[in-house]
């Protein structure tokens, strides 16, 4: 008998229907995305968004979903473009601000020239959120007729994920809900940036780990934004 599938909770999955996959979920991803970027922007409490941090220009929100927070933050980048600062902010290297302890970031197979699929994985010495865990993530870049630029990046579901890339024996595999970006162009060639996270890492963690996400939201905005204005032409020129 040949039955890999059922033994290790994995699907053996076409090209075409991984493509179909990925494509409606990251679809119904950078819906969200846009949702969550126009969500409370005029001060509208309704939503479930609650602002917990508002400091130099960044804004901290949390929304409760499920027994998790998704997380928000947003700001102005001024004199950078959405793809000036896109071509920092991307999976891998988002990943790295997250933890300065990633071990692994690779991409698996592109799907479509704007469709990717990528692993993370964190060793021994990361902090408690990700020690121990990899991610298999897809990550889909779109532009919008607007000039928006919007990443979204999201797990594949883990018998998808077990059939294109095997856990190590030691990895715990984490469970990315949603994130990505949302990076709008404004008329005096500056952006507003909003990025959303929900994160679920498995494995037993408190509470306070998985949830006081906004500290660590407030560090990577501004490694981002020093990483930004220090490879942007633009930026150097305004300074």
């Amino acid at each position: 008998m040949n039955s890999p599938a059922t033994c290790g909770r994995s699907w053996s999955i076409s090209e075409d229907s991984l493509r179909r996959y990925v494509q409606f979920a990251s679809e119904s991803c950078i819906q969200e995305l846009l949702s969550a970027s126009d969500a409370n922007r005029y001060g509208n409490g309704n939503d479930g968004w609650k602002v917990v941090t508002l400091d130099s220009g960044v804004e901290i929100s949390k929304r409760r979903s499920g027994s998790l927070h998704t997380f928000r933050s947003r700001w102005l980048l001024r004199s950078i473009s959405p793809q000036q600062f896109i071509t920092v902010a991307n999976t891998i290297d988002a990943a790295k601000q997250w933890d300065s302890d990633l071990v692994e970031a690779r991409y698996i197979k592109d799907v479509e020239d704007n469709l990717s699929i990528i692993r993370l994985r964190y060793g021994e010495n990361s902090k408690p959120l990700f020690r121990n865990r990899e991610f298999i993530v897809y990550e889909r870049r779109e532009t919008m007729e607007d000039g928006t630029v919007v990443v979204a990046v999201a797990s594949l579901p883990k018998e998808i994920a077990a059939g294109l890339q095997p856990k190590q024996n030691n990895a715990i595999r984490g469970f990315l809900l949603q994130s990505g970006w949302v990076v709008e162009k404004l008329e005096d060639g500056s952006c507003a940036v909003t990025y959303v996270v929900q994160l679920d890492p498995a494995g037993w963690l408190p509470k306070c780990f998985v949830n006081r996400l906004n500290t660590k939201l407030v560090m990577i905005i501004e490694n981002l934004r020093k990483q930004v204005q220090t490879t942007s032409p633009a930026s150097q020129d305004h300074t």
